[in-house]
């Protein structure tokens, strides 16, 4: 079976934003979907292992911003590849509050959403939550599809995705951006992003470089 087929469905680019209690925290997600109109529902899926899957569960009440394409790829780097347990993630990311406390990204999306838990269905690895909405806001921009993140700013899945696809197979890149066949081609340890030589020959990049999507050093990529 080849699951890299799964990527052509339709899915959007998402930060959920909530609380612990004490700190905003949040995650990165691909699967919103809108479930019924009247009330207007939404379900979202979220792993086990996040810390937003215990907040929801805990406190009901999340945002939902609806990343653009002009979305800086380093807050996907910081909501997608990095734990709420040890991260304050939106200390350095610019974010408002809702009328109920949820955090949403000023930058870089397209709308909002702010919400309540209904709901939830444990699955095998993630947890399914049915959700009101109680507020919502649209902002100009071109919603980030899951597939724009893959081809253009040539991401991964973080593991915990519920879209997430270990790089078992060779990795692809976009015509317009694929290195000559007898290149190196040098691929993040840790969120899979994959260099495609725009700032010159990898091993030149200077000591202080970093992966854009995680922000790791030059020294946690290898060579595929």
């Amino acid at each position: 079976m080849n699951t890299l087929a799964l990527q052509n469905l339709s899915y959007g680019m998402y930060v959920i934003g909530t609380t612990d209690g004490e700190k905003l925290t949040g995650c990165v997600v691909n699967t919103v979907v809108q479930a019924a109109s009247a009330p207007a529902l939404v379900t979202v899926s979220v792993n086990h292992k996040n810390l937003t899957n215990q907040c929801l569960k805990k406190h009901k009440l999340f945002s939902v911003s609806i990343l653009s394409e002009a979305a800086d790829s380093g807050v996907i780097g910081t909501f997608g590849f990095h734990s709420g347990r040890d991260t304050d993630k939106f200390a350095t990311v610019p974010h408002s509050l809702t009328t109920s406390g949820m955090p949403v990204l000023n930058t870089g999306t397209c709308g909002w959403l702010e919400c309540r838990v209904r709901d939830s269905f444990d699955l095998e690895t993630h947890t399914m939550f049915i959700a009101e909405v109680l507020d919502a806001e649209r902002l100009d921009g071109v919603p980030m599809t899951y597939s724009y993140y893959h081809r253009v700013i040539k991401g991964a899945s973080p593991a915990n995705a519920p879209t997430y696809v270990p790089q078992s197979a060779p990795v692809e890149l976009p015509v317009s951006v694929a290195a000559p066949a007898s290149a190196a081609t040098w691929v993040c340890d840790v969120c899979e992003y994959v260099y495609d030589g725009e700032d010159g020959p990898f091993e030149s990049l200077p000591d202080d470089w970093v992966c854009p999507i995680c922000g790791v050093s030059k020294s946690q990529f290898s060579q595929k």
